[in-house]
């Protein structure tokens, strides 16, 4: 008895020892991301809409239709007029569903999303937390909650879209122009031909291409390539779109052919230009010429405005050093220019959040370098008096830091929904012009960040090489 005892006594006296190794920081992190993940959720229920997986089974029915032998693009969703609108390769991508229930492949997909924006959310977020010293699991802990409840992310997740999916593997593509861009300090040390082949970014492009081959408008990012002379990147993405899509032609040429020369052009397929949640600029032109479809010739010329300034942005920020800064402007100009963007598809305002806080923190960083300057008070010993300008640190990027809050704000709330009207049977201006601001802010929004987005220069040095090559010199005889 006394030895029962006594062993119960030991266990019982190990216990503070095991609390004690606990680091109670992570503790406190562990309670923060939870207590920011409950929030998240409770914003989703309180400016979210009711979500119950609504296009997942568009595309769940659809594949079970086209399993049973029947024509894919010949499915018709119960109830509804919408059908099966992706190319054939993305139906094959989605074929394995029809072995899972609904609502299976619905959480699924929605566990793959968010995964996937953890993994990008820590790969644009790398850099940053390491100059800035903080936990990148802690802080991509936060952001990724944060990131899941704003209007795209939590449209995506909730109806079962694909948007997510498509981002990472576009930004998957920016971290291998990265490690391309920075050969030679990770793939040459690394010790397997796997590890040596992913990081040395080799396969940059695949994951445009990919993605090209499931929704069309990541063709936009191709051009890009091509415009800023990423010639290998450009062809991988081409010839991964194009060996995908001719070699679905081959599994699948019938449904290959619909898709192409008819299905492709059926534009009505996908509903009506001024529906609120289409928060294109051809959204915004119906909308405010009130009719259910866009002035055509008027979206046409704003559309290659907003074209040719968005990609000479981004070809700029590129050129300044920050890769991440022009494939946001791009992401968000193929937002603006498509025919139909739902709410839905607007990710990229998440790396545009990113963009504006990183930028307000370097300016602060950069002013505490500023000079000192004259205090008015008397010299001493015939020296004028100095003092550090205190306000510049605390103003200087605070405009950016309100620009960041006021996006992040904007997509949590979506002031879209309260405001949505459908013709004919309402006028976009039932609740005049303040109604109308409000359910185009979100477009709006995306027009301003392609016109004003800020980059940061030397954000990513590595990508602009040639510059630095030809400027040593000079340094060097300096």
């Amino acid at each position: 008895m006394p030895t029962t005892v006594g062993g119960r006594t030991d266990r019982l006296a190990s216990i503070p020892r095991v609390v004690a190794g606990i680091d109670r920081r992570i503790v406190v992190r562990v309670g923060l991301v939870a207590a920011v993940s409950y929030s998240a959720w409770l914003a989703v229920g309180a400016f979210g809409r009711p979500y119950n997986f609504f296009d997942m089974k568009i595309y769940h029915g659809a594949v079970l239709w086209w399993a049973g032998g029947n024509d894919l693009y010949d499915f018709i969703s119960p109830s509804t007029t919408l059908g099966f609108t992706y190319p054939p390769f993305a139906g094959l991508v989605m074929l394995p569903m029809a072995w899972l229930p609904v609502d299976a492949a619905g959480f699924v997909n929605a566990l793959a999303s968010i995964g996937a924006l953890a993994v990008v959310l820590a790969g644009l977020l790398r850099p940053i937390v390491d100059r800035l010293g903080w936990s990148l699991w802690f802080t991509v802990g936060i952001a990724t909650p944060l990131a899941a409840a704003i209007e795209p992310s939590r449209e995506t997740l909730g109806y079962g879209q694909v948007n997510l999916l498509l981002f990472a593997l576009i930004m998957a593509d920016l971290m291998g122009l990265r490690w391309r861009a920075r050969r030679g300090t990770h793939h040459e040390t690394a010790e397997s031909p796997l590890a040596r082949f992913v990081y040395g970014g080799a396969w940059a492009g695949v994951g445009i291409g990919l993605a090209t081959a499931v929704k069309l408008t990541p063709a936009l990012f191709v051009a890009y390539l091509l415009f800023t002379r990423q010639w290998r990147a450009a062809l991988i993405a081409t010839g991964t779109a194009v060996g995908v899509t001719l070699a679905t032609f081959g599994v699948v040429g019938g449904e290959s052919r619909t898709y192409f020369t008819s299905v492709l052009w059926q534009t009505e397929r996908v509903g009506a230009a001024d529906m609120t949640a289409n928060q294109s600029l051809a959204g915004l032109l119906a909308r405010l010429y009130d009719s259910i479809e866009t002035p055509g010739l008027l979206w046409l010329a704003f559309s290659v405005l907003v074209l040719a300034l968005g990609l000479s942005r981004a070809m700029s920020a590129r050129a300044d050093g920050d890769e991440l800064t022009a494939f946001t402007l791009v992401g968000l100009t193929a937002n603006v220019i498509s025919p139909v963007s739902w709410s839905h598809h607007l990710v990229w305002v998440i790396p545009a959040i990113i963009v504006l806080a990183d930028a307000a923190v370097r300016r602060r960083d950069a002013s505490r370098g500023l000079p000192l300057r004259a205090s008015g008070l008397p010299p001493a010993n015939g020296v004028p008096a100095l003092r550090p300008p205190i306000w510049y640190p605390t103003l200087t990027g605070l405009r950016h830091a309100a620009g960041a809050l006021g996006l992040y704000l904007l997509f949590l709330v979506s002031p879209i929904w309260p405001y949505e009207h459908q013709l004919p049977e309402v006028s976009h201006y039932q609740d005049g012009l303040f109604g109308a601001l409000m359910e185009n802010s979100l477009a709006i929004a995306l027009i301003v960040l392609v016109a004003a987005l800020p980059w940061r220069p030397g954000a990513e040095p590595a990508f602009y090489p040639d510059r630095l090559s030809r400027t040593a010199p000079l340094a060097v005889r300096r």
